[in-house]
């Protein structure tokens, strides 16, 4: 995306940067008054070189300068950047740089196109409200459930100062991703000038409660602020203030913002609220990733849709839940004791899984199907966790190990949390579906990593079968490769655990033949947890 030629507001830079080896910002403990010093003395002496060399930067009268920001290198040269205002309103390319000595002399300027800056009259011909209205126009197809908030400027991005109307159109973008639009209209004639996205593209550093320091996909909006809005995927990441999960609506809660692009403080039970939306915010871009890189899915309904995703919703609500209704992922805080926030990347996918399941095979969820359903779920929430492939959350076949340790559910042998089942049966229908699908999480352990005892990235695990067969495995990405065809291809609503196994046996023959390894694996897992 374009930047914007100007920030809508000039901002004071909270500390100075320096070139060299020895880089110190002036917040630092060290040096503090030092090199505050250092930063106030450079502005003066550059505040004094504009007001002396006035016709060097296009100075003049009705117009005061702003300091957004000053670099001192290692041998004392200054550079002081201004941006200015003319009769109190921001001039959009008028900002300009001061280069000096190290003494404060004047080294030189880099500016923008602007040069001086004179207007026979700051008043509009052209009146706000007619603005706002053809900004809302031109942006019909572009924003929807749009408003408009029009502020008039000098524009002299292109060296002609002029008055102008800079409006902002804000509301929905194609992707349900909250989006604007800024409009520059000359405000003597009417005429467009130009337009450009509002928010901008920006890489954010989150300190997680789950996966350790994370790079993290932000917005950079128009006041300069930053917002958890995924400019790749569409997602948008909010606060529910503990609202349940039952009120819960997309348009529910509070966006996170933040000032310097750096998210949470790293800590479980955090009291920064912002920890758990770096989780629920990079898990949910893992899980589309995910889909999208592996299967060619493009998001949840395949419509390139980012979801809404809301944390810290109820009170010591220890669970996380998909929601089609608002198209929306909730998350909780846990238990307030053991069980920390449930945004973990596993856990994450699971819930996200269901909206894919919802959008595909839309397995019921009571009986048996219910019990593939949650499978699903477990399987291929379990497969973005090796996707991610982080070294702070290993991949493995233990579900929620993070959110709720040990773990919740496992893959090995599904009846060691005492509920789930290893082997299907005639009551397994009765069960609930988070312990029917036992039967379907046994055989996808199985297809993947074979019968026995085996230590996988440092966890043992030690799978039997039911009918005391011995299996090879195929490997986690062939066995899920399969499930997830036999999912979106050939169950429906109410498959159960035989229409199961016929449908992965499909898919295993078309991806890699009637007769090949794969194909036999998948029957004899199948068999092995006694589905026949």
């Amino acid at each position: 995306m374009s930047r914007p030629l100007l920030a809508l507001s000039a901002m004071v830079a909270a500390g100075v940067i320096t070139t060299g080896a020895t880089a110190l910002p002036a917040h630092s403990q060290t040096g503090t008054a030092r090199h505050a010093s250092a930063r106030d003395t450079a502005i003066s002496h550059a505040r004094a070189n504009v007001t002396r060399h006035a016709g060097t930067f296009g100075f003049g009268a009705g117009q005061r300068l702003h300091v957004k920001d000053v670099v001192i290198d290692a041998d004392g040269t200054q550079h002081v950047r201004f941006e200015r205002t003319y009769h109190g309103l921001p001039v959009v390319g008028g900002d300009f740089v001061v280069h000096q000595k190290r003494d404060g002399s004047l080294r030189g300027s880099t500016r923008a196109r602007a040069h001086a800056v004179k207007l026979a009259s700051v008043t509009p011909a052209v009146g706000a409200k007619g603005t706002a209205a053809g900004a809302l126009k031109r942006a019909h197809g572009l924003v929807r459930d749009a408003k408009s908030t029009p502020e008039l400027i000098v524009w002299a991005a292109d060296g002609t100062p002029r008055l102008a109307w800079r409006t902002t159109v804000q509301g929905v973008g194609d992707k349900g991703q909250p989006h604007g639009e800024v409009f520059v209209t000359d405000a003597t004639t009417g005429k467009a000038i130009e337009n450009y996205d509002a928010e901008r593209e920006a890489t954010g550093t989150g300190h997680s409660e789950y996966t350790g320091d994370v790079a993290i996909d932000t917005t950079q909006q128009a006041d300069g602020s930053f917002a958890l809005i995924d400019p790749v995927r569409g997602h948008v990441t909010k606060d529910a203030h503990n609202l349940s999960s039952s009120s819960v609506k997309s348009s529910s809660g509070t966006l996170f913002t933040d000032a310097d692009d750096i998210w949470g403080d790293g800590r479980k039970f955090s009291t920064d609220r912002a920890t758990a939306a770096v989780d629920a915010h990079v898990n949910t871009a893992e899980t589309f990733d995910y889909y999208k890189k592996t299967f060619g899915r493009n998001g949840i309904k395949n419509d390139g849709r980012g979801a809404t995703v809301f944390v810290h919703v109820g009170t010591h609500w220890d669970n996380a839940q998909w929601s089609d209704s608002c198209f929306c992922m909730m998350t909780g805080d846990g238990d307030g004791t053991t069980d920390p926030e449930q945004v973990d990347l596993d856990t994450m996918g699971h819930e996200m899984t269901h909206g894919v399941t919802s959008a595909t095979a839309n397995l019921r969820y009571s009986g048996e199907s219910g019990g593939l359903n949650e499978a699903t779920s477990d399987i291929l929430g379990t497969m973005v966790e090796w996707y991610a492939d982080n070294p702070v959350d290993r991949p493995d076949y233990l579900f929620s190990d993070q959110s709720t340790p040990p773990w919740l559910r496992r893959f090995d042998k599904p009846s060691l949390d005492g509920r789930s089942a290893d082997c299907w049966s005639k009551s397994v229908g009765r069960l609930d579906v988070h312990y029917s699908s036992g039967v379907a999480n046994h055989w996808f352990y199985l297809a993947s990593e074979g019968s026995g005892a085996k230590t996988v990235n440092g966890v043992a695990y030690n799978s039997p079968t039911c009918n005391g067969s011995t299996v090879t495995g195929i490997g986690n990405q062939k066995a899920s490769a399969i499930w997830y065809r036999a999912l979106t291809v050939y169950m429906t609503s109410t498959t159960d655990y035989k229409g199961a196994r016929t449908a992965t046996l499909n898919a295993a023959r078309d991806l890699y033949g009637a007769s090949s390894p794969e194909y036999a694996t998948t029957a004899a897992a199948w068999s092995a947890v006694s589905v026949s």
